[in-house]
Order: C-alpha cells, then structure tokens, then sequence
C-alpha cells in the first residue's frame, strides 16, 4: 500500500509530525522556499501581465528530486507549510514542482496553528485545497519588492558609496529613524525648574513625605529659570502648608491581550534584551517543539500572527487553571475577548502555549534558558489575558500654601502641591506575571497628572490639618530631545503606521544592520552615515515610493489580494505606471530635446575620436557614445536625459580644439553653468591614492581567479586605476574604496604596512555584535546529519570542521572576526531550515 506524502518545511517539524501521524505518512522537509525569482535578472516579464518566471533554488534541487520521488507512488499528497501567505507560496511552488504526472485532486493543503496531537489530527482529517488568493499577495509582494530593488537599487549604486540597496519596507523604516535623528539635532534644550517640600505631620506619625508643586494660580507651573525659582521659594518660605483636600478612588487595571507577532518582539527586546530576529528564532523553536521530549510536540503556537483572539477551547483550559491555581475570585464573570485590527487575520489565534498546564516551572529542565524566559513570558501574558482586573486604592492629597499676615494682598499668588499614594488591594492578573507595582504606578492610571509624584505610603491626614516644611525643594532640569528608537519601539511605530506585516518586522530590522545602514548604541538605533545618505538620496528622488502613507496603503493593496477583492496584476498595472515616473524623474529630468539635437549635430564635427579605453573588462569609445545618443534621438522613443547633455558638453569641451567656437556654442544655447562645470580644472588625484599605488608597484598579485561566469585579475584591475591616476584623473569614491581593499589583501607583501595603515585608516574592522554569535552556534550544536566535505581545487570545505573551530575561538576569545560572523550565519541557515524568507525584500 503507497504511503502519504507530508511536506513541511523545517526537519524539526516533520520529526514531530510524523509521531503524531504514524506508519503510514512519510513526513519531509521542504527547508522553506523551493522555487523563486532568478537571482541575477529582474525575472518578471512586465508585458505578459508581470508573469515570474520563478525557477528551482540552487540549494533545493536535491530536495525537490527526493520529494519527486516518493511523491511519484504517493497515494496523496499533503502540502503543509506554514498557515500565513508565505506558507500557502510555498505549498503552491511544491505542486508545482511536484505536478508531473500527478492529478490535481492528489494534492490536499493542511494547516494548523499548533504542533499537537490533537491539532494535527484534525487538520488531517479535515484537508482544504491551496488558497489561491493567498498565493497572489505573495506573489504581489514579491514582484512589487523585487521591482521596486531592480529598479531603485542601482540608482544607489551609482550616487551613494556604500549605498547597496533599497527595499520597498526597508527604506521606510530608514526614513523613520533618519528624521528621529534630524530631530534630535535640531533640538535645542530649554530650562525649566521642579519645585516641592519635604514636610511631616506635627503630630506622630512624623514620617516624612514629598509633595510636589503641581498648580500656580489654578495654571501649571511654568518656571524658567533660577531667578524666577528663587523668587517662588522666598514667598513660599512665608507661607504655611495646609491639607486642602483628599481623595480616594478605586484605580481598575485590565489585563492586556495576549501576545502578536510585534507586541511579542516588543517585549522580548525591551526585557529580555533580544533582538526582533533572535525572539523569533528561539520562537520558532518553541513552536516546533525543541528538546521538550519525544511525546510532547509544540509548546507554543504559530508565532506569525497579528490576531489576537484565542480558540474557544484554549479560553475555557485557560479559566479552569486560572480558578484551580489562583482561585474563583481571580476569574472574570466571563471570558476576556480582545479586538484586533482590522487587517488582523481573526482566523489565526494570538501566540499561547498549547496546553496552559505547561508552567514555565515544569519545563524548566528541558529548555535553554533563552528559550525558558520567552515562553513564560508568553505563558504569563496567557493566562494573566483571562484573569480578573487589578484594583489599585489610590489617595491623592492636594496642600494649600497659604501667605502669612505679611504678605501683601495684591502678591497673594496661589500655590497648589499634591502627592498621591497607590496601594494594590487586589492583584488580579498581576498576580501571575509578577508586576512590582512601585514601579508601574504610572501606568495605573494613565490620565493621572500626578503619576509622575506617586509614593508608597502617606500617613494619616485630615482636611485643614497643616504640615512642617522640612526642607523647600527645587531641581533645574531641561528638556530632552525626542529618544531614538530602539528595536522595540521601531516594531511598534512600524505596526501603528501599517507598515509591514507581522513577519518582515525581524528581517527588515536584520537586514538594516546587513547593509550597515543602521548601527546599534547601547539599545538605541542609530543610523549610520551611510544610511544617512541613502535616505537623504531616495527622499530627495523618490520621496512618494518610500513615503509612509504610501507604503502602508500598498499593505492594505495586498490584504485586498488576500481577501479576494482585487486581482493582483490589475493591482501591479496601478502601482506600475505611477513608479515609472518616480523612476524617470528620480534618474533625472529630460532635457530640451531641441538643445540636445544641436549639441549632437555640432560635436559630430569632431575628425578624429580618441582610441577606445578598456578599463578591466569594459571598453569606453567617446565616438560609441556620441552615435548611441544620435540613434537615440532618431528612434524617438527614449527622450535625451539631462544626464547625457552633461556628458555630451564634457564632449565638446574635451575635443574643443577640433571644434571652432566651442565656448561660445554652447553658451549660445544657454548653457553657461554646464561649460563652467567642465572647464574647471580638474581635481588631481589624492595624495594618498598615488602613496598606495606607489607601494603596490612591487606586489606579486594573485593569479586572475573564475567565479562562475567572471574572471577576478588584480593585477589587471590594478593596472586600469593607475592609468586613471597616472592620467591625472582623481579616482572616484568606490574605486578607492577597492584600491583600498587591494593594499589590504596584499599586506604582508608591503613593508611597513602597519605604519601606512594607521596614516591611511586601512584595516579597522568594525566590531561584531556579541549577542548574536551563541544563537549561531546553538542552532549548529544540535546539528546531527552534516553535509559531506567537498573538495574545490586544493581546499576542501567541511562545515563540521569549521563550525567546531568557530565554537572553539569563540569559547577561547568570547568572539569573532566579521567574516567569521557572516559566514556562520550562512551556515546557520542552510543547517536550520531557514530558506523560508519570510520578507524578501522587504
């Protein structure tokens, strides 16, 4: 009898499944994405609908050959990715991959939010078909980002230095922190002064207490400055202070829901200190179940969500340990429900614990610590979610200052002070997640004006009773710029503007810091100066594509695709037109097609063109450009850019002597400032450029190497950028970068180099993020079934090896280089099943 066929995407999923579903399923792994967009061409045939032309990852081929194997004499077929867009891609890709010869009806799609026995048995036996409408917004977000890169990521390569890419959500989130950043600097300080007393009862209890100034003639106090506090102090210090009046009220705290995708990194990152793509790493693990025994299946459910309502069936388990463990006072009359968004998908649940009798406690010798911190807290977020409101009692007093006999009529200012005391009187939910009170007072009662003056605890006081001043207080503070954002505060923004979804959060902060846009101090983001540059460029020319508003309303576009209201390519067509103009006017405005028809008419007098130059392997002809722009002009179908005006007067400038009256040309066509521009001298080559070309004279370079289809040659390319330099020509910011590379690589052939690389600022790596490297190697630790050696050449490449020398520097040192880094990370996600890119291009 033929087996089934259950494809998933992680090894750890499929071992956990296939003890749930027995002898007769085969559960494989799929290692996430199976087919996608080619990696070197743009892969979208725009005039055929925008039709992809999606084909087999390099890495996945074998993958795809054994699954189309025992797929050939599978009897069914279950696609059982992950229950989100990404999810319903990759099951659609796997029919693809997996169709030949097979019918349609043999394929069942499976989903589940929970890896537990129950979970998966239903899901099986209640099998759907692939929504559709899911795999188009996919397939719309990934042609819309990789549009929007092909298209906007060159036009960084060639003005930014550094500048490597830009993502449709990436650059957004970019822009928030740069203009955080030009916030803060323009932020100037201004004084201002805290005042109140330290008094005591004249009668025992004589504890003393702080009161703070809180109104000044009915107004807030508004003290500027030392003077004015001075002032304020010397007529309070004629006054005696006298309880005007108490208050008492009854503070209700709710509980908050349980968590989503973004409050859950929100949380992670602001108490346990992770990072939005470590929290879902160790996620993920709790999901599939990590080293919680052979039986026991996911701990946690699919942590991809931004709903957050809870099955019926987890609410009811949930109140019945609630009422055994804490007792009937601390459940509500009814269940607590939570509403979320509208874009919220309600079909999924908030990220819970799949059986709530699982404490923290219990699991405490079967998990990792990292792994043991994230899920209590989100065992605690649970069940608190469905626990009675904390009551808080709360006193607040106001004292009077009143003037003494001496004190004129008319300088009777009125001074106000208040204190206000917070006492739990029962702890409801707070029981559970172990809230200290003392320090979230403020939170108790949000409107409270006071929150910031709370105390423990005030004595006993009567209305009219008056108090000793033991000493008058005052502090001069200033104004603090606005806070740059931590992660945390990144994820949240992102999620209130509707930038985003719950599953790009984590990859668009990772890959910020990949492309050194973005650099860490302390826990605040900070962009670099590189970033700084790439967003100043795309908001000054593309300032609509990576504007907020725009960006969370494509979200809502693709929501729209999701739930069937729009067809995806008419979608794309819209989006389409409107950014072919951002582009051509971002690449730069068209110039008077009159003018640049004359400018080509008179530099075609020129006689004698200079000899083509090859510089590595392209080859530069003046007369090829000038015949590309005349047939550019005849065609009539692609109008003269600006760009190439500035290049054609370079020309006439250039052959000037073969050209009568070349200045005056073209000034005649109004073109002054362009003839200025290229008749001024030119910028020599730097002083340090000809030092390093100097001491590379006597290196013996590599010999030229093959990378797939290009060809490496030092040498060579050294030798192009010494004809520059010897030329007189200042090399550009990217070629030194690579000249700089070069002096680098050929070290220890330069004498002196250490003393030439502190005067030249070469070879200063930059430092690595610590925090990242042990959940590297934590992911390899578990590694059992590692990839043969492979021999290239002389070398041979063993991924077991080189991950034990890692972990053994590591260990030895407590870090690693950057490359070392880099190349761990790559090996951590070949090893653990992360081909699922959940935001491509975000």
């Amino acid at each position: 009898m033929s087996k089934h066929l259950v494809i998933v995407e992680s090894p750890a999923k499929a071992k956990s499944i296939n003890k749930i579903l027995g002898k007769d399923f085969v559960v494989k792994a799929s290692l996430g994405h199976v087919r996608d967009l080619p990696q070197k061409k743009l892969g979208v045939d725009i005039d055929k609908n925008f039709k992809p032309a999606y084909e087999l990852l390099p890495g996945r081929k074998k993958t795809v050959q054994e699954l189309q194997k025992i797929a050939a004499t599978a009897e069914k077929i279950f696609l059982a990715p992950d229950p989100d867009r990404e999810g319903e891609a990759i099951a659609w890709h796997l029919r693809h991959a997996l169709g030949k010869g097979k019918d349609d009806e043999q394929f069942y799609r499976v989903t589940y939010n929970e890896i537990t026995a129950p979970a998966i048995r239903r899901a099986f036996e209640n099998p759907t078909r692939i929504d559709m409408h899911k795999v188009d917004a996919q397939q719309a977000r990934r042609v819309l980002d990789r549009i929007v890169g092909y298209q906007v990521s060159p036009l960084l390569w060639r003005r930014i230095r550094g500048g490597s890419s830009a993502g449709r959500v990436q650059s957004v989130a970019l822009r928030l922190l740069c203009e955080r950043e030009a916030e803060i600097r323009k932020f100037v300080p201004e004084e201002y002064w805290v005042m109140g007393a330290q008094v005591a009862k004249q009668q025992p209890p004589k504890d003393p207490f702080r009161i703070k100034l809180a109104k000044i003639d009915g107004n807030d106090p508004d003290i500027k400055n030392a003077e004015q506090a001075g002032r304020i102090k010397a007529d309070l210090e004629t006054r005696t202070l006298t309880v005007a009046s108490i208050q008492e009220r009854e503070i209700t705290r709710r509980t908050r829901p349980p968590f989503i995708t973004s409050t859950l990194q929100q949380a992670a990152s602001s108490f346990l200190g992770y990072s939005p793509s470590r929290t879902m790493s160790i996620a993920q693990k709790l999901y599939e179940g990590p080293g919680a025994g052979e039986d026991a299946g996911g701990l946690i459910t699919y942590m991809r969500t931004d709903s957050p309502s809870i099955s019926q069936e987890a609410q009811q388990a949930c109140r019945a340990f609630v009422e055994k463990q804490f007792g009937a006072d601390y459940l509500p009359e009814k269940p607590n429900f939570f509403k979320g968004k509208s874009s919220a998908q309600e079909a999924h649940e908030a990220i819970r614990p799949t059986d709530v009798n699982r404490t923290p406690d219990s699991l405490a010798q079967i998990l990792k610590p990292e792994e043991l911190k994230l899920y209590r807290m989100i065992w605690q977020r649970f069940v608190a979610s469905q626990m009675a409101p904390a009551k808080i009692a709360q006193r607040t007093v106001e004292v009077d200052a009143r003037p003494g006999a001496e004190t004129q009529a008319g300088d009777r200012m009125t001074y106000l002070f208040r204190v206000t005391a917070s006492v739990v009187t029962f702890p409801g939910f707070m029981k559970v997640t172990g809230e200290d009170v003392k320090k979230k007072k403020a939170a108790s009662d949000e409107n409270s004006e006071d929150a910031d003056n709370d105390v423990d605890e005030l004595p006993p006081l009567a209305e009219g009773e008056e108090l000793d001043c033991l000493e008058w207080l005052q502090e001069q503070k200033f104004t603090k710029p606005p806070a740059r954002f931590s992660e945390a505060s990144l994820v949240r923004t992102l999620e209130e503007n509707g930038v985003g979804r719950p599953s790009t959060y984590a990859q668009t902060i990772q890959t910020l810091y990949n492309r050194k846009y973005v650099e860490k101090e302390k826990s605040a983001l900070k962009p670099t100066d590189t970033g700084e540059r790439v967003n100043e460029f795309l908001v000054g020319h593309l300032n609509e594509l990576f504007d907020v508003g725009f960006t969370a309303n494509m979200e809502k576009s693709l929501d729209d695709v999701e739930e069937g209201r729009v067809e995806w390519t008419g979608m794309m067509r819209d989006f389409y037109e409107t950014f072919l103009t951002w582009i051509a006017k971002a690449k730069g405005p068209d110039a008077d097609q009159g003018v640049a028809r004359m400018l080509i008419e008179y530099v075609q007098n020129v006689n004698t063109w200079d000899a083509p130059v090859k510089r590595g392997k392209r080859t530069y002809s003046d007369e090829d450009f000038v015949m590309s722009v005349v047939k550019q002009l005849d065609d009539g179908e692609k109008h003269i850019t600006q760009r190439q005006v500035d290049a054609l007067v370079g020309m006439i400038f250039k052959y000037r002597e073969q050209l009568p009256d070349a200045e005056a040309f073209v000034r005649g066509l109004g073109l002054d400032a362009l003839w200025d521009k290229v008749s001024r001298p030119k910028e020599p080559p730097r002083q340090t450029t000809l030092e390093k070309m100097d001491v590379l004279k006597n290196v013996k370079f590599d010999p030229p190497r093959q990378v797939g289809k290009r060809t490496y040659d030092d040498a060579e390319f050294c030798q192009s950028l010494r004809a520059q330099v010897e030329g007189g020509k200042r090399l550009s910011e990217n070629q030194v970068m690579y000249l700089d590379r070069l002096v680098v690589k050929y070290a220890k052939q330069i004498p002196e180099y250490e003393r030439l690389a502190e005067e030249w600022g070469l070879g200063k790596e930059e430092p690595v993020n610590i925090a990242e490297i042990k959940p590297l190697l934590d992911v390899l630790e578990g590694v059992s079934d590692w990839k043969p050696p492979v021999q290239r050449g002389k070398r041979t490449w063993d991924d077991k090896e080189f991950y034990q020398s890692l972990a053994k520097q590591f260990a030895d040192k407590g870090t690693l280089s950057p490359k070392q880094l880099a190349s761990l990370k790559k090996m951590a996600a070949r090893y653990s099943g992360g081909g699922k890119e959940k935001a491509a291009a975000s």
